[in-house]
């Protein structure tokens, strides 16, 4: 049985960082693509960083250049650094690999 296991959240001022990680259990997930994706307040789920096994990513655009996922195979686990955080980018994130979403981990950015 897969298991997504998502730590690295909590709270952070507005212009700082945070790092989420999110650990594959069950399953070798090298061959496998990887996406973080968020719910804020008031809106619906939506994909945040999505990249294949061959380590090509894409963003959503309000996050561009201050978001990166990586993954390290070796680990089993995914990340996504979040960088100059923005209050709008609070909200509770997922991870996402092989079609099972983890159980999300709350992200509080404030001023």
């Amino acid at each position: 049985q897969v298991q997504l296991v998502e730590s690295g959240g909590g709270l952070a001022q507005a212009g700082g960082s945070l790092t989420l990680a999110c650990e594959i259990r069950g399953y070798i997930f090298s061959a496998l693509a990887v996406a973080w994706y968020r719910q804020r307040p008031g809106h619906q789920r939506e994909l945040v960083a999505h990249q294949f096994a061959t380590g090509n990513s894409t963003y959503r655009d309000d996050v561009k250049g201050r978001f990166s996922i990586s993954r390290d195979n070796a680990k089993n686990t995914a990340y996504l650094q979040m960088n100059s955080l923005k209050i709008g980018d609070t909200g509770v994130y997922f991870c996402w690999v092989f079609g099972i979403f983890g159980d999300g981990i709350q992200v509080t950015v404030s001023s």
